[in-house]
Formats: C-alpha cells, structure tokens, sequence
C-alpha cells in the first residue's frame, strides 16, 4: 500500500490521457504496478512539485495533503483487511466492480483500477463512445445487474445521461455510488446501514472532519451548484450531524446572501465566470466537489484564494475512490451473507377449502399461482439461475450447485406407500400436504421433489398425477401435459441412439472394411481427421494412433467394424403414449433396408435408460459419461457396444442439455417444487432427480426439509383406505387384520436403520375408531409415531400434526446403512438378500435365460452394481393377489436386465410390461379443450 498509494496520488494531479478512439469493451482490466524506476520517479518529483504549489497557495488554518493521504489509506486498508476475513472463509470469492464508461477520460479509471489492486478485488469497465445514447447505457446497465460475478456497478458518463430512467435501472444491491432512489430513500429514512451511501458526499463529510477538523455540529452548511442524488445525499449526512443546511443553484437571486451567512461552502458543480470569488468570505472553510466524479470532467479553475479551510476536488475525489471500493466491500458481505442458509421470506398463498372438496382440476384454476420468478427469488435462486417456461415454471440451471457447495444440506424425508387399494395411496398428496404443512404453516424451509408423470398413464387409466384435493402442484394441467419438454427430449435422444445401431448393422452388412472405413472417417477440404469421440473409441480399442493414415488393415477393421449381433439387441424405441400394438414389432421391411429386418418392441418413453441416467446423474459431466456406457447389444464374440462405440454419446448430450436442469413449480399454498424426471418404477427406480434433490438441500438449508416419493434420514409410510361395501362401515377387525402389511413395510424400512414416521392418509369413510387403530398397531411395530392427515381436504393445516411428527423424528439420530456390499456379493447373492430380508421369500428360482444374463453381465465387469428389482407392487411376492405378508415363498426370476450407464441391474420378477395399453374407456374421453378460453377440461 506504501508503494503504490502515493502514485495514485500523482495520478490524480496528471492531466488526461490524450482522447483517442472510442472502445467498447467488456473484459476485466487489472491495474499493473507502473512503469519503470525512471518513470517512477519523474512522476513522483512531479507530485512533489504539484503538492508544494498547492501548500504555497492554502492559509495557515489550511490542511495539508499527508492528512488527506491518511484517510485514503486507511479506508483502503480497512476494506482490504475485511475482504482479507472474507475470503479466508470463501476462498474463492473476489468482488468486481463494473463501471460502465462514456467517454474518454482514462484518469480516474487509472485510479479506480490503482486502489482496486490495493484492496484485492477486480475492475470491469464498459468503455462506451461518448455519444452513447441513454437507451445504450441502460442496455449495459441490464447486462451487469444480471451478471452474478459483478457485485457493484459505477456509471462515469456524462452529467447530462443522468437522468431517473439510467438511474433506477441500476439494481440497489449494486449501486455502490448510492445513486437510485431506494438506496436514497433508506438513507434519508434513516437506514445508512441498509444502503449505500454516496461516496462523494461521504467524502466531504470525512475530509471536513478529520483533515480540516471541523465540528459540524450548529455549523451553516451551503451546497451550492449541487443537483440530483449528490445534493440529497450531502444534505441529509450534514444534517445527521446536526448542521443546518441550504441548498442553492448558482443562478439564485439570494446565492450571494447565502455565500455570506454560511460557515461552510460546499462546491457542488463548476462556479460560473460570472460570480465572483469575492462573495466567499474570507476565512470560511470551502470544499469543492466540482469535479463530476462520476462524469469524470476533471478540472474546473478551483478559487485560489485564502480561505480558513480549502478542499480541493481532487482531494474529494480520490478519498471518493477510495470509499467507493469500501461500499464494493460492503457489496460483496452482503452477497455472501445472501448466499448463507437463511428462513425464506415465502409469500405463502392462502386456501379456502369447500364442502364438498371440488374436482383437483377446479381447485387448481381456483388459485392463482405467483408468478416463478418472485418464487424463484424467495428460495433464495438469483436471476440467472432460472430460465423461464411461461408464468408458472422454469428450469434452475446447475450452476447453482457450485454457488451453495459450501452450504450445509437439509435433512431428506422419503415418502413410500402400501398401496392399499385400487385407488393408490397417495404418495403425491401426502408429500405435497407435509410440505405445505411445513413452509406455509410451521415456516420451515420445505421442497417438494416430484417425478413428471407421463403422458402415456395421464391419457390412459390413471389421469393427472399432480396430487389432489387441497394438496396438489399448479398450474396441475402444465404439470401434467408436456411440461417443459423433458419427456420429449428423452424421446427424440432414445430413439436417435436406436437408429444408430440398426443403420450400423445395415453399413457393415453392405460394405467392406475399406469403404466403410473411408465414409466412417472421410476426407474433408483434403484432410482426414478422426472426431473426438473416434479418437476415444481407438483409446478403448488400444490403438495409440491419432492419424487416420497410420492404421494397418486389422485395426482398420478393428474400428469400423462393431460387430453387433443383433439377437442381443437390448436397446428398443420408445413412444409416450400407451399403445399396445407396438409391444412387438417387425422392422426394416422396406426395399431399401436390403433384407436386414428383425423383430424389435417399443416401450413406453419413461422406461427408457435415459430416463433413468437423468434421474440418477449428478452433473452434465456426469450424464455425458453415463450415456456414453449405456450397453446397447453385445457383438458376436460377447463384448458390449455401447452408445459411445456408436458415436452418438455427443448427439445425445446435446439432445439432453436442457432436460437435465430441474423444473420449478408451486403448490396450491406457493410453496416450491421440483419436478424433474419420471424413472418407469417398474423397471427403474421410480423416483425424481438426485439433481433436483442436491438442488433442493442446498436451498431448504441445514434446517430445512426436501420431501420426496421415495429413502435416506426419515420414511413416511402412507396407509390408506378399503373400498369396497365393507369398507365404507366401520370394521375394527378388518383394518387389524390388513395393517399386517403396514407392520411389515415399517419393518423393511428400519432395515435401513431410519425412523420411521407413518401418515394415514384419511379419507372421508374412515372412522376414529378405525384411525386411533391403525396409528396404534403402527406404533407397536416401531413406527417412530403415527398421524392422520387431512391435507386433502384442507390442504397443509390438515398435515401440520405429521410436520411436526415429522421435524421430531428428524431431530434424532440416523443409522442409515446398505442393505448389502455391492462390492462383495454377487448378483444372484444381492438378489437372494433382497427376496429374503426384504421380502420374505424362502429363496430365489432363476430361468435359464436369467443365469445366462448374470454370467453374460459378470463376465464383462458388470457384477458390482446395484440391484433395482422389476415387480408388481401389488404384493411383497410376485403374485398381485397374493395380500398381507406371503411367507416361504419362492420368488421367480424370469430375466435379468441391464442398466449400465443408469448404474444398475434390474431382475424381472415374473411377467413384466414395458408398453402399457389403453383401457376400453381411457381418460382421453373425458379430456376436452375448451376452445375459447383454452381451458383443459377433465384431468381430474
């Protein structure tokens, strides 16, 4: 600081770069050390030489410039002392000031670049033409105040673009020059604390104080000339100091009488040639803040005569500098105390639940959702974070992961169910009514984690899927029917990767090695070059070449040639819509396919393996790998292809970009939630993202929850209710002899070493008898505690008893642990774990087909991954009918399937459907647009 702050000072006093052509700039400009020890010192005797005539023309009651060089050296040492704290803890953070220019004055953006080095932080300027209209400035102004890297913004353009429209598009949180009308409102309100205070006008009360030494206090104070946001800013701190202050503009009939009663002369603009410096008494203290700092016009013929105490502008304008990079500061705490955990400030919307409860597609349009960005700002996501689809969703992109790393996670509450009846459960409605219970009704930070329900149920037999009653997402028709095209990326990606493989098997049934070798890598503009992904298929290959021209013949044919055998063909097409008739297929029947044909399915788009890699992945870096090893077939000596032997890994990625990112949504009482992702839970693990989860914990904070259907700190066991005659009466014996299930649901989930809390998911038939049961035989089985919920009749309220249930059990401590070592055991031994300690099975049977896939997957290094068993949730056996807690059992394994990029393997437990069908009567009969208001009508 010793060394650099005196050439600082220097700079101040030199004259201004020459004018040169006008930039339009947008890179981070970095302050170098000056020139060499030759130009040092010619600078330096220049400073001396300045300071001296400056001394010669004060009165002895003036100060001199040491003093002034005190304050501005301890301002930037105090900012660099607590930025030095700050990143000590945030290692990585550097604040940047933007300072968007308009002109050609380079002096002061030397000076602001000088102290900004001093201090630590960086410098981005804007260089604009001179002429840059008001509508060019804003356009600027937009830019920084979206740009997350850039924590305050300084406008040095000229005093006539100043007007409230530049002015109020600054963003307050980062207006370190205190210039908008609420950073100005707060201050006169009394708030300094709360905002930024000008520079300048701090500048002046610093250097009256502490240089000259005057006690403000009872002091008459004119700012004359002054105008805008600096006036409002120096006649409210002199009057925090309790000076009595006028203001007045140079062409006022009354200046001169003014001039004469003040005891302190604020300059606050250029004194015109026609008033005389005659009319400053002598003696009087006078500060001059007529260099414009922000306009940056230097130079305005300061009055040479004596006066009791003469502040020069360059003096308010350097200590301004200074205290402009002490706001940066400030900026930047407060930005990191914005990125800290802390309760939301949730506008919670309010319900008014009817009798009888309406359809869930009435209750949906009767609330009007906030608008997802005022959402998006409440949780705590800034600006760039989220990218809008409509009013009411948008995607949160990735980077906010990195921003909260350091961020303790909330705690995560998995809702699983029983299913016990034709009805379902209610999963959707249990998890939506806790969360609603706990943000809206006990202000806990609370997320929803949601999977996106597919198109193919929605218009087949199950209809909306966004919960119900007074427990639901809205708008439920967006969040039911394409949402932001996720769904349909997955589809177009799939079914690209399908085409691959048959038109490679269809080119290597065709063309010799050579040919197809020379159209797998052709020769463009006369080069050959193999793609990136070429290259890493020769990596595999072991081929250490990288020029195209340098294969032997046996490596040619090693890359061109997959060598797929397609009766191992496992990858198929798929279709969002449930249409049973494409379940088996014949393909490639057309004259052009030349003979090649096979028999192939669809299935339906959510049972694809992409579904289940954006489910499971955790990056973009992360998914891109995982679909690059995405096992498609073996080729004929048992080795498996894959999509990156294919060359599709990239195309896919692309496809997948923005699937990956999570779909933001609200409730009915405009609390959050992720929907994101739809794995089929028949073949697949059934539940959203663990990205929209990583997302969510970070953003609840250490306090908060993420509730979410499916297995980690807490599980909620929903139960439901009978439907049929004799479960519409009273029948004590009946709930006690079904609750065998629940007994046993509770037990599987403490195999996992998590308390257990069980919500009884009420309906309108139960009685309190049957209820005061069921919460009893729960307990008796270790349930942590169990609770009834009315959330679907009255929304979060009817769930607040479970979010308190809920927070207690979470309060103690977890024993999570695997239910076996993927490491150590081997596929039909992790199958054999999970049928007896989770199911209940005497042992296992494995068809001949089932062993031949297990050695097939053990053989090429598959054995270690985990196992996702395919079977009807209807029973803990394989048979559906089979009710209750079946006992020695033998649990049938039909085949065996692999997920390899998703990470898993799923064993099929008798007959399992990957193409749904649609009923005699669908849910699409019901299903209408309303053609004047475009209004979806009967989802429910």
């Amino acid at each position: 600081m010793g060394t650099r702050l005196p050439l600082v000072l220097l700079q101040l006093r030199r004259p201004p770069h020459p004018p040169g052509p006008p930039l339009r700039l947008r890179v981070p400009c970095r302050a170098s050390s000056g020139g060499g020890s030759g130009g040092r010192e010619d600078l330096l005797g220049q400073r001396r030489l300045l300071d001296g005539q400056a001394r010669s023309s004060r009165s002895p009651g003036g100060r001199t410039p040491a003093a002034r060089d005190s304050i501005v050296r301890e301002v930037i040492q105090n900012s660099k002392e607590v930025l030095s704290l700050l990143q000590e803890k945030n290692p990585a953070f550097k604040p940047v000031l933007a300072i968007i220019q308009a002109g050609d004055d380079n002096l002061m953006q030397e000076i602001n670049q000088n102290l900004a080095e001093e201090t630590g932080l960086n410098i981005t300027h804007i260089c604009l033409p001179p002429d840059s209209s008001e509508a060019e400035i804003i356009d600027e102004i937009l830019k920084i105040n979206e740009d997350t890297r850039v924590h305050g913004l300084a406008l040095q353009i000229s005093e006539n673009l100043f007007s409230n429209k530049v002015l109020n598009a600054l963003k307050p949180e980062k207006d370190v020059d205190g210039v908008t009308d609420i950073n100005l409102g707060k201050l006169v309100r009394g708030d300094a604390h709360e905002c930024f205070v000008s520079p300048v006008a701090k500048a002046a009360i610093e250097l009256l104080e502490k240089s000259v030494g005057v006690n403000l206090d009872g002091k008459k104070i004119l700012v004359a000339g002054a105008h805008g946001s600096l006036e409002a800013a120096l006649q409210c701190l002199f009057q925090r100091k309790g000076s009595m202050t006028m203001s007045s503009q140079w062409k006022t009939p009354q200046l001169q009488r003014k001039l004469h009663e003040a005891d302190i002369v604020v300059l606050g603009s250029r004194k015109p040639e026609e008033i005389p410096l005659t009319w400053i008494q002598p003696g009087i203290t006078v500060l001059n803040c007529s260099h414009d700092f922000l306009s940056g016009k230097v130079g305005c013929g300061s009055p040479r005569i004596h006066f009791g105490g003469l502040i020069e502008e360059d003096d308010v304008s350097l200590l301004a500098a200074a205290l402009r990079i002490q706001n940066m500061v400030s900026s930047g705490r407060r930005w990191l105390r914005e990125q800290q955990h802390r309760r939301w400030r949730l506008h919670c919307l309010k319900l008014q639940p009817l009798s009888p409860v309406p359809s869930d597609i009435e209750i949906s349009r009767g609330q009007t959702p906030k608008v997802v960005d005022v959402l998006a700002k409440e949780i705590g996501l800034l600006a760039d974070e989220i990218e809008i689809y409509g009013k009411s969703k948008a995607k949160v992109r990735l980077s906010v992961l990195e921003r909260l790393k350091n961020q303790a996670d909330g705690k995560y509450v998995l809702v699983a169910g029983i299913t016990p009846t034709p009805l379902g459960e209610g999963k959707s409605t249990v998890t939506i009514g806790l969360v609603q219970a706990l943000t809206a009704h006990l202000n806990v930070n609370s997320f929803a984690c949601l999977r996106q329900p597919s198109q193919g149920p929605t218009f087949g037999v199950k209809g909306g899927a966004a919960g119900g009653g007074y427990a639901q997402v809205i708008p439920m028709e967006e969040f039911n029917l394409h949402l932001t095209g996720d769904i349909h990326a997955i589809t177009a990606a799939n079914n690209l990767l399908a085409a691959a493989i048959d038109t490679r098997i269809l080119h290597e049934n065709t063309q010799t090695d050579k040919a197809l070798y020379n159209r797998l890598v052709p020769l463009v503009n006369g080069v050959r070059e193999f793609s990136e992904i070429q290259l890493a298929r020769l990596k595999k290959l072991g081929i250490n070449k990288t020029d195209p021209s340098t294969l032997t013949e046996e490596e040619v044919s090693k890359f061109a040639r997959l060598d797929i055998n397609p009766s191992t063909i496992t990858w198929q097409r798929v279709l969002d819509t449930n249409d049973r008739f494409l379940r088996k297929i014949t393909i490639g029947q057309g004259n052009t396919e030349k003979g090649y044909s096979r028999q192939a399915q669809f299935d339906i788009a959510v049972a694809s393996e992409i579904m289940a890699v954006l489910a499971l992945t955790d990056s973009l870096a992360d998914m891109k790998a995982r679909l690059g090893r995405m096992v498609v077939a073996s080729d004929k000596s048992g080795q498996p292809v894959t999509a990156d032997d294919l060359g599709v890994t990239g195309a896919l990625t692309v496809l997948m970009k923005d699937a990956i990112k999570p779909n933001l949504m609200q409730t009915l009482e405009g609390t959050p939630v992720f929907v994101h992702a739809g794995p089929f839970a028949n073949i697949a693990h059934g539940n959203s993202s663990v990205l929209a989860d990583k997302i969510a914990l970070k953003l609840v904070g250490e306090e908060g929850f993420v509730g979410k259907l499916l297995l980690l700190n807490l599980v909620v066991v929903t139960a439901g209710v009978p439907l049929k005659k004799e479960y519409t009466e009273e029948n004590i014996q009946l709930v006690a002899d079904g609750c065998c299930n629940l007994q046993k649901q509770i037990q599987i989930a403490q195999l996992f070493g998590v308390p257990v809390v069980v919500a009884l998911n009420v309906f309108k038939t139960d009685t309190r008898a049957e209820i005061d049961l069921v919460c009893e035989l729960a307990k008796r089985a270790g349930a942590f505690d169990a609770v009834p919920c009315y959330h679907w009749s009255v929304g979060g309220k009817g769930s607040v008893d479970l979010a308190r249930a809920v927070r207690e059990a979470a309060s103690k401590r977890s024993r999570f642990q695997f239910l076996y070592d993927v490491q150590v055991r081997s596929i039909v031994d992790k199958i054999r774990t999970i049928a007896q300690a989770v199911y209940g099975a005497k042992d296992i049977e494995l068809s001949p087909e089932a062993q031949a896939k297990i050695d097939r997957y053990t053989q090429q290094g598959f054995g270690n991954l985990p196992i996702c068993m395919a079977k009807t949730h209807l029973s803990l056996s394989h048979e559906p009918d089979k009710k209750g807690v079946p006992r020695d059992f033998i649990l049938p394994i039909s085949d065996v399937r692999a997920s390899i990029g998703a990470g898993f393997i799923y064993p099929l437990v008798g007959t399992m459907s990957t193409m749904p069908g649609l009923p005699t009567r669908p849910c699409f009969y019901d299903i209408d647009l309303d053609t004047e208001t475009e209004q979806v009508k009967g989802l429910f």
